[in-house]
């Protein structure tokens, strides 16, 4: 096996997407604590799923072999772990041989995805923490964000809004926010507005920390025309 893009690249096939998801129009702070309660919840289920263990499984495994993922290929309805020929190491539910239902995904090199999982695409609730230190907390759906989430970067500062990105396992290059989106610095500014390429761009509002409104259409992150 391979992990979500070498476990899952057996299954399935990357496509260049755009994503646009509109901004949050709830509390930040509120926001995340009901993301935190929702991976809490993801915990519990993990832990306590209801599903049998799947024949022949070794949660202990920590080696590849093209035994054992022949053996994985034949598991449904059942929660088992396997790993993949670069370290990478899935832990979770089942269907048809496929990551289905709540699962643990850690890749070799640290990624790290806790949450759901629908025909071996990330699916519905879940947290993904990049190698760099930046997650993504939200809705998935076909291994793309989807619906509400939050993007954290390693420096504090939050991101909610559309995307235009290639790879969903690679954190955020800083050209990919694309869309519509809020944006929360780490010294308490905030804008919402439009973006392109990672910068602000089109009609937009940036809140100063200090509660100074600049207000109007910004180009390649600069402030051309007040509203």
């Amino acid at each position: 096996m391979v992990d979500s893009v070498g476990l899952e690249r057996l299954y399935t096939s990357n496509r260049i997407v755009v994503t646009n998801l509109s901004p949050s129009t709830i509390d930040m702070k509120f926001f995340l604590i009901i993301s935190v309660l929702s991976l809490m919840f993801w915990n519990i289920a993990l832990s306590q799923s209801t599903l049998p263990e799947c024949e022949g499984n070794n949660k202990n495994i920590f080696k590849f072999s093209t035994k054992h993922f022949l053996k994985v290929r034949k598991w449904t309805s059942c929660y088992g772990s396997t790993i993949g020929p670069k370290g990478e190491k899935y832990t979770g539910e089942f269907l048809d041989g496929n990551f289905h239902g709540n699962g643990v995904f850690v890749g070799g090199n640290g990624r790290k995805y806790v949450g759901g999982y629908k025909n071996h695409k990330r699916h519905g609730q879940g947290e993904y923490t990049y190698i760099n230190g930046d997650k993504y907390i939200g809705e998935w759906k076909k291994h793309k964000y989807y619906g509400q989430g939050v993007y954290i970067y390693a420096n504090g500062e939050r991101y909610i809004g559309g995307w235009k990105k290639k790879k969903y396992n690679v954190p955020d290059n800083l050209k990919e926010r694309n869309g519509k989106g809020t944006y929360f610095y780490i010294n308490g500014d905030k804008y919402t507005g439009e973006w392109k390429n990672g910068l602000r761009h089109g009609e937009g509002t940036l809140v100063r920390v200090n509660k100074k409104i600049k207000k109007g259409i910004w180009k390649k992150d600069k402030l051309i025309t007040l509203k």
